[in-house]
């Protein structure tokens, strides 16, 4: 029979499920809810593929969703690579003093805040940018996202150091054994058997770029149009919502950003989904 206390325990934690799924599947109601008038005006089609026009009655958001995902996926791109590198330094190369020193600093780096990233982008990215290529302010998709990437680089290489921190000792004792360079064995030892976790790291990762607001707010030039390259201004979806929050309560315009928390919600939904399913079908690996 059970002990009162683990009684306790179970109900506590039953009921904390239910409660942090109710007001999950509520904060979605609520914003399909808000958004449902602009959705019947326009019509799904209209509000996701249109461009944003509002003195000519058009509040379609496609120009937010392009930029977002031009943001995100470049700053992953710039992330990656970097991510990788120091997280093989760390758990490899580096002597065991300078492996635990850099790993503190990437941690104390996780816990910078994002407006922080935003003022160095402002005052020495953006000047870099706009002399490198003598294109307009510096306020770009490039420069967003590559600001973007040195701030979830931190978040990516934690998932890829304890990755290959799980790999058994007897792997890399082999691959040492048969003569690998560092190169063979971060290629053909360490990447197939840490893939898992570093692509949980990579998912999390491209779901924190798109949430972010400040860095796109502040550095992304927030032109309400689809950028024709990356040296083009751009907004994203979170700052679409930070910059049109203010307008009348029941305008259009207002309207709009449930729409954009509707499709964040959804893609954050997706990206949770992805890497449970990628966790399940690893485990059901024999």
């Amino acid at each position: 029979m059970k002990k009162i206390g683990e009684l306790v325990a179970e109900r506590a934690f039953f009921l904390s499920a239910v409660a942090s799924s109710s007001i999950t599947i509520g904060i979605l109601v609520f914003m399909v809810f808000m958004g449902l008038p602009l959705i019947r005006e326009g019509g799904g089609y209209h509000l996701l593929l249109k461009s944003w026009s509002p003195y000519q009655g058009s509040f379609g958001i496609y120009p937010m969703i392009v930029g977002t995902a031009a943001i995100s996926f470049l700053s992953l791109a710039v992330a990656f690579p970097v991510s990788l590198g120091c997280s093989f330094l760390i758990a490899t190369i580096a002597p065991k003093p300078v492996s635990r020193g850099l790993r503190r600093i990437i941690e104390l780096m996780t816990g910078i805040p994002t407006v922080i990233y935003g003022f160095v982008g402002i005052f020495l990215v953006v000047p870099l940018v706009r002399e490198w290529f003598q294109s307009g302010s510096g306020m770009c998709v490039f420069t967003a996202a590559l600001v973007l990437g040195i701030m979830i680089s931190p978040t990516m290489t934690l998932f890829f150091s304890d990755s290959f921190d799980r790999i058994p000792r007897s792997y890399l004792d082999a691959a040492d054994a048969l003569g690998a360079s560092h190169v063979q064995k971060l290629l053909y030892v360490m990447l197939p058997a840490a893939k898992k976790g570093m692509l949980n790291g990579v998912i999390l990762a491209l779901g924190r770029a798109v949430g972010d607001t400040l860095i796109a707010l502040m550095l992304a030039g927030n032109a309400v149009r689809v950028p024709a390259s990356v040296l083009e201004p751009a907004r994203t979806l979170t700052a679409h919502i930070a910059l049109v929050i203010a307008a009348d309560y029941e305008s259009p315009e207002f309207r709009s950003i449930f729409a954009c928390g509707v499709v964040l919600y959804l893609f954050t939904m997706a990206v949770t989904f992805l890497v449970r399913y990628i966790s399940y079908a690893e485990d059901r690996k024999p």
